[in-house]
């Protein structure tokens, strides 16, 4: 007999409340978004497999823990592993399981063939024939999970294992069989920029099977404390409007950051978040605005690119020619605004570093500042000195100017392809002690600080003007180490964001101006009278 999960939940699972007592388990507005989203997956005949990204107290351990409790004691031959980052919450989670079966009703109750301090395991001689697992771990201990299968796996609190806990992770995702009857689940609260937030953008941009699953603290009716009257600030405002909130929910939080986060604000999105942004803080301190910057991923989230794709192109020696947009939804470069005509474009670029990092292309509109375009690929140097041809002709034959640091290839084959437009960079000659033009863009020490303080004033005055939520994830990581050096924080990437601040340097050397098309004179083959004029104007 089938038993319907939310039902045997709801009807048969007993938890212990924040005030000690013995209550139902009912689903509380969160747990019923990832019951939904397990649901959804089994309907499709899909392996389940979710991440979570939560904020704290809101109930997922619990959920994941009933749901796994009833897959474990009312099915055949199923283990059930459940991994947190302690001791401490390794215990309470077994006795949260433990507790759920103490109270089942007798009738519902497995035979327990074997309890110890971190393992159940049902067993029934009477025909029932119930051989089940449900085992309890700490991360941290050398090869935990890897001698066992699993058809559930429960992996909490990630992001605060201890150790080396990458190579834990994949030991234990080996051992669940991709499989449309078993389910994995990572939940964890936020802590900075590790492993679990890689998990968790991969998610987001669709490079792994996980669904990735927010729930604010907005979304847990609890949050909420009696109004008492206080004028709201600005940021309050601006949230209320934004995310619906009632001024109950403001007065929760002003109580919340004041007492459980010790008065600091940024603790407070950390742990309480409203948005993903908010729960990855850097650990350094960020060279950008980070409100700014997070407020306009709000803005811009789920917005999708105007196309996405690729150029083809005729080769014939070095001329380029027969030019034409792919559209392609796994393209690499992505159009946010089509060309107009007229207008002024900027094309910079970043190359490669090292074979580790992404070559970019980063388009404005020179007119009015505006990001239109990005091309970011790990390519082959010519492919990507193709594909910048083809983009800066695309737009208008743009400017191009490409960072020269660890390769000048780049620049050397747009010249020998003969693109019409590239940035000129002034040197003197050490021998003839003369200025000379150079095409390409170099960083070094004179000027990094000043393409970085110019991209710093546009985040900071003109953020409607970047269309690409990427490059804005990739400012929010972009701090400033222990020496004070503007930098990638360490285990991220700032290919975008280079591009970009060199497009903004290089844009001088570019038209600001849009030309207007000049109106072509029509000539009539014959003369109109007057009348005949009259009736045309009308």
């Amino acid at each position: 007999m089938t038993i319907n999960t939310k039902k045997y939940i709801e009807t048969y699972l007993k938890i212990r409340d924040k005030s000690g007592n013995v209550i139902d388990l009912i689903l509380n507005a969160p747990q019923m978004k990832l019951y939904n989203v397990i649901k959804q997956q089994k309907q499709e005949g899909k392996p389940v497999r979710i991440v979570i990204l939560k904020a704290r107290q809101m109930g997922f351990s619990t959920a994941v823990e009933g749901i796994f409790f009833k897959e474990t004691a009312t099915k055949f031959n199923v283990n059930t592993g459940i991994i947190t980052h302690q001791d401490e919450a390794t215990t309470n989670l077994f006795n949260m399981s433990k507790r759920m079966y103490d109270y089942l009703p007798d009738e519902m109750k497995p035979s327990l063939k074997a309890s110890n301090a971190k393992e159940l395991v049902f067993d029934n001689d009477n025909g029932t024939g119930l051989k089940s697992k449900f085992k309890c771990m700490t991360a941290g201990g050398k090869g935990v999970g890897r001698s066992d299968t699993f058809n559930n796996l429960h992996i909490s609190e990630y992001a605060f294992w201890p150790g080396d806990k990458k190579t834990t992770l994949i030991g234990l995702l080996q051992a669940v069989p991709n499989l449309p009857n078993t389910m994995i689940i990572i939940e964890s609260t936020a802590n900075g920029y590790e492993d679990f937030k890689e998990i968790w953008d991969k998610a987001k941009r669709g490079e792994n099977d996980f669904y990735p699953l927010f729930v604010g603290w907005n979304e847990l009716k609890e949050y909420s404390m009696r109004y008492t009257g206080f004028q709201l600030s600005n940021e309050e405002i601006e949230l209320k409007e934004r995310f619906n909130l009632t001024n109950e929910q403001l007065e929760w939080r002003r109580w919340c950051i004041k007492n459980n986060c010790g008065g600091d604000i940024e603790q407070f999105k950390q742990e309480y978040p409203i948005t993903p942004e908010e729960a990855f803080i850097s650990t350094g301190l960020c060279y950008f605005n980070k409100e700014i910057i997070i407020n306009r991923i709000n803005e811009i989230e789920g917005k999708k690119p105007l196309k996405k794709g690729f150029f083809s192109y005729d080769l014939d020696g070095n001329s380029i020619s027969n030019i034409k947009w792919i559209d392609d939804d796994k393209g690499y470069i992505k159009i946010f605004e089509d060309v107009i005509s007229g207008h002024p474009y900027v094309l910079g670029g970043d190359t490669a570093g090292e074979g580790s990092d992404n070559f970019t292309g980063l388009v404005i509109d020179n007119s009015c500042g505006k990001q239109v375009a990005t091309l970011k690929r790990q390519l082959d140097e010519d492919e990507y000195s193709r594909q910048m041809y083809c983009l800066g002709i695309y737009y208008n034959t743009a400017l191009i100017g490409i960072e020269n640091n660890y390769s000048t290839y780049p620049t050397k084959k747009l010249q020998e392809y003969g693109y019409p437009k590239m940035y000129i960079r002034e040197i003197e000659d050490n021998i003839s002690e003369k200025v000379v033009d150079k095409f390409g863009f170099v960083t070094n020490k004179a000027t990094r600080p000043i393409i970085l303080s110019i991209l710093k004033e546009v985040l900071r005055d003109n953020i409607s003007w970047i269309n690409d939520i990427d490059i804005l994830r990739e400012a929010l990581v972009f701090i400033r180490n222990e020496k004070g050096r503007p930098e990638a924080q360490l285990g991220e990437h700032d290919d975008l964001i280079m591009g970009l601040a060199i497009t903004y340097y290089i844009r001088n050397q570019q038209d600001f101006l849009v030309k207007e098309e000049k109106k072509k004179e029509i000539k009539l083959p014959f003369e109109l009278s007057d009348e005949v004029e009259e009736e045309m104007w009308w």
